[in-house]
């Protein structure tokens, strides 16, 4: 999505340890435009697939996940990161690791939105080591309802997410995926570029 790849290139910033920031459109503050392009995105490239709930994992992926609900016109589900009081009942769990924030969080489901029946589509704003989208799978094998996909902003290529989510057999749909970055120059490689 060349539209994306501009912004990340325009607004995007390389920190180091693999960190891309892209909190000035993205997951911070959010261009509600260029989440609309996303939208319409992932609905060409998951098009004839049948889907009834768009799965995310708080906080980042809710805005995303609406907007492409919207375009599917369905529901958004999201994984909460602590079980609050508004949470009654029985609950779908799985533990994920943040490569963000270097921490290991149970992410929780209500068992009320999730089950036999629903096909789900998960959508994320980044792919780093994949354990996000593990957790998020795990949720729906765990609920009994069939995972058609997962939808991915920004999939960082020299990591190893990618991979294993493609390996379990997840049709994986990236829409920029970067396979090289340098905090020093501030270059940005995308796949299928040199």
């Amino acid at each position: 999505m060349q539209l994306l790849k501009d912004r990340i290139r325009k607004d995007g910033i390389i920190k180091q340890g693999n960190v891309l920031k892209v909190d000035s459109f993205l997951n911070h503050q959010m261009d509600i435009e260029l989440f609309q392009e996303i939208g319409k995105e992932f609905k060409k490239r998951f098009a004839g697939e049948e889907i009834n709930k768009i799965l995310t994992i708080e906080a980042s992926g809710i805005g995303i996940a609406c907007v492409v609900a919207q375009e599917f016109g369905v529901p958004v589900l999201f994984a909460k990161k602590s079980k609050t009081k508004n949470i009654s009942g029985e609950v779908y769990t799985s533990k994920v690791e943040s490569f963000t924030h270097g921490r290991i969080y149970d992410i929780i489901v209500s068992k009320d939105f999730l089950g036999e029946g629903d096909k789900v589509l998960l959508i994320d704003d980044f792919l780093a080591n994949g354990k996000a989208l593990e957790g998020l799978a795990a949720l729906v094998e765990e609920s009994g309802a069939e995972l058609v996909g997962a939808g991915v902003v920004i999939e960082k290529g020299f990591q190893i997410g990618g991979k294993l989510i493609r390996d379990r057999g997840i049709h994986l749909e990236s829409l920029a995926i970067v396979d090289d970055m340098d905090w020093r120059s501030g270059k940005i490689v995308f796949r299928g570029e040199e």
